[in-house]
């Protein structure tokens, strides 16, 4: 889609349009932490070479960037975001690591994929941005979109963080409990994955999400 006039998809969703700023934002609100994320989020996803894998709420790139490298020749990573500044950046970023990420614009509960699409579905400080009703939404086109025995892993906060200020005390281990985690993973269960686990990632309120999708 490189080139062309992107428009934004509807959503109830959170929104982020300040996508030239955004990973120095996001290395900021993590006071560093980026990377060590992106790491741990790579290794919990296991990618084999020649898996196909989506990345949902991409932002500009980076994760499903290293995600095709994981992938290697014989894969394929799309990713998609519900930000059509956050896709621009993220097709100049793939283009500039001679990459074949194929990015577009689109909203986890609307997945624009065919049923049993991929190997495996990505998600990286996405959800929280995300109401309730539209998380489980997601959930389910996740899952559709799954091959059977295809894997869901998400990284988030683990404490309830509606707040610019939440975010920063959670980074900084001041987060409201573990009430956020507690939801996410009821909410995967409820919708139908199986194998569900949660945990911390060691790197302070972030925690990892992981579900199946039923085999055969």
């Amino acid at each position: 889609m490189q080139g062309e006039k992107m428009s934004a998809p509807e959503t109830k969703g959170r929104v982020i349009h300040w996508a030239r700023w955004y990973d120095l934002g996001s290395k900021l609100m993590s006071f560093g932490r980026d990377k060590a994320i992106r790491a741990k989020a790579l290794e919990l996803a296991a990618i084999q070479p020649g898996e196909k894998v989506l990345d949902v709420g991409c932002g500009t790139g980076t994760l499903a960037i290293a995600a095709s490298e994981a992938a290697g020749a014989a894969g394929e990573v799309h990713g998609i975001d519900p930000s059509p500044e956050m896709i621009e950046v993220a097709e100049k970023k793939a283009a500039s690591a001679h990459r074949d990420v194929r990015f577009q614009a689109g909203v986890i509960e609307a997945l624009s994929y065919p049923d049993g699409e991929f190997d495996l579905v990505l998600s990286s400080l996405m959800l929280h941005h995300l109401p309730d009703d539209l998380k489980r939404k997601g959930f389910a086109e996740v899952l559709r979109v799954l091959k059977p025995g295809g894997r869901f892993l998400a990284v988030d906060f683990g404490s309830d963080t509606d707040s610019f200020l939440g975010h920063l005390l959670a980074v900084l281990g001041h987060g409201r409990g573990h009430g956020n985690a507690e939801n996410l993973a009821a909410a995967l269960r409820e919708s139908g994955f199986e194998g569900v686990e949660a945990g911390s990632t060691g790197i302070h309120a972030m925690w990892f999400f992981k579900g199946k999708a039923r085999e055969g």
